[in-house]
């Protein structure tokens, strides 16, 4: 399937000079949602884990499907202070601005094998702060797995000792 026909491209959006890769149509389409939660399920097939967590909102789209399917569990990844109980937090830039991320305290126990799911990787500054978390909670990050990359950016140099998996990229668009 050609997902890259199917992902509407906003420019200038959330500010000049960003090109927003907008994921909503690929929910809209359901043999596009059915593909890109299978590719993304098929690339972890063989690998030894217990728990996906995955940022809101998006991230939750894709790696909550996953986690059912494979009988994983499930931790969200939310913005600070929309989590109830005792977090642990982490700040980080985007490449329009700053934010922190938190994940409940108990969510991660040490030795737990983890995936991150994600729908977009462009810096990778999201993908390094759920990294933080999932670390200082005590789990082992075994792969990465997002729907579309933005290699222009170098998120892999920056996250070069990671396992990352992209179904599609945008290269130079």
């Amino acid at each position: 399937m050609e997902l890259k026909s199917i992902i509407r491209t906003i420019p200038n959006f959330p500010k000049d000079g960003i090109m927003f890769r907008d994921v909503t149509t690929v929910l809209q389409d359901k043999d596009a949602l059915k593909f890109s939660i299978d590719s993304i399920q098929k690339e972890l097939n063989d690998v030894e884990f217990n728990i996906i967590v995955a940022p809101e909102s998006r991230g939750f789209i894709f790696g909550m499907p996953i986690a059912y399917n494979m009988n994983k569990s499930f931790v969200p990844i939310r913005k600070k202070g929309k989590l109830p109980y005792e977090t642990v937090e982490e700040s980080y830039d985007l490449e329009y601005g700053n934010s922190a991320l938190e994940v409940h305290k108990d969510a991660i126990k040490p030795g737990d094998k983890v995936v991150i799911v994600d729908d977009l990787i462009a810096t990778g500054g999201t993908l390094e702060a759920i990294i933080k978390l999932v670390e200082k909670l005590g789990g082992e990050v075994v792969k990465i797995c997002t729907l579309i990359e933005l290699p222009d950016f170098n998120a892999r140099k920056r996250l070069s000792k990671y396992n990352i998996l992209s179904v599609i990229t945008f290269e130079g668009e």
